[in-house]
């Protein structure tokens, strides 16, 4: 495990700088590169997390969630070489983080923590019990009496400790709580239910099936007006993005019938103009030219497995991708061989209208050595010039 990057910061950050402002202006100089990446990293990491911190201690205890989101800044800005700017920072930035759990949780699905994995949620609607949901009726937006309420008290207790608080000399900003945004109505279907059983229900109750999606997306656009105004933030938007990772488990002709029709709900309250974003992992590249056209998406960023190389030539030169190798190729290497990956996918096509951003495909897996990173940001810069290509 490598301590700290040796180049200097200044001439890294300036040429970050250049190469995101050449991509904003659609003349890139190369293909900048990014990784995506949470506390899981830090948590299973003894070097970032000498106090030996669990996703427990995270989750429970604000301080911990507090301090240690810092202490992964600080750590990933001197050791994870990538197109952001590095080294100490100006300031730094602490929200509620409850990973892709708070969702079914404000739902009412139980959190169960599970040894060097992030934690989630178990499904609680059962054949028997599933129409419980709507006699209890949509969870309160802030007083749901479970981890989302909680979110809002560690909220304030991020807002009076970061008054006046520094971390290496830089003052700390408080972001949001989740639930601003949303994983999804077909994602949060599955964890309430069970993928499987959401997926019989469709054919073999859709009755229920729609009665479910309706509910959840309603009571998804309330939550979002709720909590845009309590945050402050501007209640009308035309551009948004979304997940929905669930959506690979399906066909295109039961994308349209069964989820189409709910994301465009979303889309008409959020982003009815674009242009909009979706981030969706696995083998869901099938569906991205119907999302195109139907949701006015301009931004995909994608998981594995992805050809790169058709899907550009399925979308078209206009349209961002975001993607990349293998997370498990990423955290095993070795640097050859991530290197050969990084160029190949460079060399797929996928680059054609300067509109593909190289990253990890999708989210950082504990255990990855910096230098394996190290390895895909020097491809990115060698095989990933536009200027090469001239």
């Amino acid at each position: 495990m490598s301590t700290a990057l040796s180049p200097s910061f200044a001439l890294h950050n300036e040429e970050v700088t250049r190469v995101w402002q050449a991509y904003r202006e659609r003349c890139p100089e190369r293909v900048p590169m990014i990784v995506g990446l949470s506390v899981r990293y830090t948590i299973f990491n003894n070097d970032a997390n000498p106090q030996g911190y669990s996703f427990r201690d995270f989750f429970e205890d604000p301080r911990v969630m507090y301090e240690h989101q810092l202490r992964h800044q600080w750590w990933v800005r001197h050791h994870l070489l990538q197109d952001a700017e590095l080294g100490p920072a100006t300031e730094y930035t602490v929200s509620v983080d409850l990973q892709n759990s708070y969702e079914a949780l404000w739902f009412g699905c139980p959190l169960e923590y599970r040894d060097g994995q992030c934690p989630d949620t178990l499904p609680f609607l059962t054949d028997d019990t599933k129409w419980s949901i709507f006699d209890r009726g949509a969870p309160d937006p802030f007083r749901d009496g479970g981890w989302m309420q909680r979110a809002w008290e560690y909220l304030e207790y991020f807002r009076e400790r970061a008054a006046g608080d520094e971390f290496h000399g830089a003052p700390v900003r408080v972001g949001h709580v989740p639930g601003v945004g949303t994983d999804g109505p077909l994602t949060v279907a599955c964890s309430l239910r069970g993928a499987t059983e959401v997926m019989l229900d469709m054919y073999t109750d859709p009755d229920y099936y729609h009665r479910l999606m309706d509910f959840i997306v309603e009571a998804t656009i309330a939550r979002i007006h709720a909590y845009r105004e309590r945050l402050e933030l501007p209640l009308e938007s035309t551009a948004w993005g979304f997940a929905d990772d669930s959506v690979q488990l399906i066909s295109v002709e039961a994308y349209r019938r069964f989820v189409l029709p709910f994301h465009q709900r979303l889309i008409e309250e959020f982003g009815r103009e674009g242009p909009n974003s979706i981030h969706l992992c696995g083998n869901a590249t099938h569906l991205f030219p119907t999302i195109r056209d139907e949701l006015h998406v301009q931004s995909f960023d994608t998981g594995f497995p992805v050809d790169h190389g058709a899907l550009r030539r399925a979308l078209g030169p206009d349209i961002e991708i975001l993607g990349g190798p293998h997370v498990e190729l990423l955290r095993a290497g070795p640097p050859a061989a991530i290197e050969a990956e990084a160029r190949r996918i460079l060399e797929s096509g996928v680059t054609e209208g300067g509109r593909f951003i190289l990253r990890e495909g999708n989210n950082l897996a504990p255990g990855t050595p910096p230098e394996h990173v190290a390895a895909m940001y020097g491809a990115c810069k060698r095989w990933g010039s536009y200027e090469a290509d001239a």
